[in-house]
């Protein structure tokens, strides 16, 4: 239900921006047109007055009428005199700036015929027509007021607008997708954290059960001679009490190094030594198991800068993972070997494996891989989320590789080896 419910939120969200984008891109496309118009009013408003202008003036119109009989030219622009064309040029830079219209221009007085080439050379849009009333009765002469850079101006004229509503989309779009990667984010936080709080649940009942029971059994002893029994239930209270503190620890520790406050003292180690270090509590897991453990350790340069408690915590859970996620019997193999200046340690089982599509998962915090039943393994999902903060804390890489039922292997990269 609550899937449900998300993915219908991020489909109604979606929904809606997507009508948000198509009205904002539609309104800046009626903006752009209502540019226009305001330039097409204004440049026949310009042609007009001019046109009006000429009229007025009876020999500057007898004189393009002479010249409209006498040549048979599509512009007679080349053909009036200088006085002509300084005329109808000054006429036209007037009105242009009485309307506030600053655009480079040109203007053709032309007969009728020149129209349909104005319209094939592609510029129609850009052209502006007006008759010469006084001469329409004889040769139909026009002014022809042209804009090549009418898309250009208009642009311009709307550049602000138009940047500042792409920008509002950009950053709508990004917020959009932020929103939705944080939903699902936190959705998965929430559901690791749901697993993690049963598994800790799980986890410290059954040591505080214990605890319990064996302060039950000595009470209820109490009358009688206690010797043997009294040892054993307090073994048992001592032990359980242990575990409760490694697994607060273990959430304390991985705590503290999220936020830096377990500074790492380090020194000069070598890491075969720290490795047969933490076998000694691993090895009676093996052994009671029946499990077998191999070691290669051919890495001639072993020894590091580090600190030894935290890598060998890391190591141990690293072993642990590899004992608890085996079949019946575990099959380990530990090996090192240099690569360059890096010491390369290598951790592999013969167990379950994980599914490829959990392999970038593992490494986050709470996150265990589904086995059906949570309480299958026992753990908080912290194991190695601890092993790749310290490893990266040392400077180092690890890797995964893994196949569901053939096992899996870790290969920590550590540099500056000696």
């Amino acid at each position: 239900m609550k899937m449900n419910r998300t993915h219908l939120f991020i489909s109604i969200s979606f929904v809606a921006l997507f009508m948000v984008l198509i009205i904002q891109v539609n309104w800046i496309f009626e903006t752009a047109k209502i540019k226009e118009e305001l330039f097409n009013e204004k440049a026949n408003m310009v042609l007009s007055r001019t046109t009006d202008a000429l009229r007025s003036d009876a020999e500057t119109c007898r004189k393009i009428g002479a010249c409209a009989e006498n040549n048979a030219a599509s512009d007679l622009v080349v053909k009036l005199g200088e006085n002509e064309i300084h005329k109808i040029d000054s006429l036209l830079r007037h009105y242009m700036k009485f309307y506030n219209f600053h655009i480079d221009y040109t203007f053709v007085v032309a007969k009728p015929i020149s129209l349909a080439v104005a319209n094939e050379s592609g510029f129609a849009n850009y052209i502006y027509n007006k008759r010469l009333e006084e001469e329409e009765s004889k040769n139909g002469i026009e002014l022809k007021l042209i804009f090549p850079e009418k898309k250009q101006f208009i642009l311009a004229e709307m550049g602000s607008l138009f940047i500042t509503s792409v920008i509002l989309i950009l950053i709508v779009l990004f917020l959009f997708w932020r929103t939705i990667h944080s939903l699902i984010k936190e959705k998965k936080i929430s559901e690791y954290t749901t697993d993690f709080l049963n598994n800790m649940t799980h986890e410290f009942k059954t040591p505080l059960t214990n605890i319990a029971l064996a302060g039950k059994m000595i009470l209820k002893d109490s009358t009688t001679v206690r010797g043997d029994k009294i040892n054993h239930y307090s073994e048992i209270i001592l032990e359980e009490n242990e575990k409760l503190r490694l697994q607060v620890e273990q959430m304390l520790s991985m705590t503290a190094l999220e936020r830096g406050e377990i500074p790492l003292q380090k020194s000069e180690l070598d890491f075969h030594a720290l490795i047969h270090g933490s076998l000694n509590s691993i090895s009676i897991q093996i052994e009671n198991k029946q499990g077998n453990l191999k070691l290669k350790l051919n890495a001639e340069r072993c020894v590091l800068m580090g600190d030894k408690t935290q890598l060998t915590n890391a190591l141990c859970n690293l072993l642990d993972n590899a004992i608890k996620y085996s079949m019946e019997k575990p099959e380990l193999t530990v090996q090192t070997f240099n690569n360059g200046q890096n010491l390369i340690v290598v951790v592999s089982d013969e167990g379950i494996g994980i599914d490829k599509e959990y392999h970038k998962k593992v490494f986050d915090k709470f996150f265990r891989v589904p086995t059906g039943d949570v309480h299958d393994v026992k753990g908080f999902g912290l194991g190695l989320a601890y092993i790749k903060k310290i490893v990266e804390l040392h400077g180092g890489t690890i890797e995964l590789r893994s196949e569901k039922g053939k096992g899996t292997t870790f290969t920590i990269t550590f540099p500056n080896a000696k």
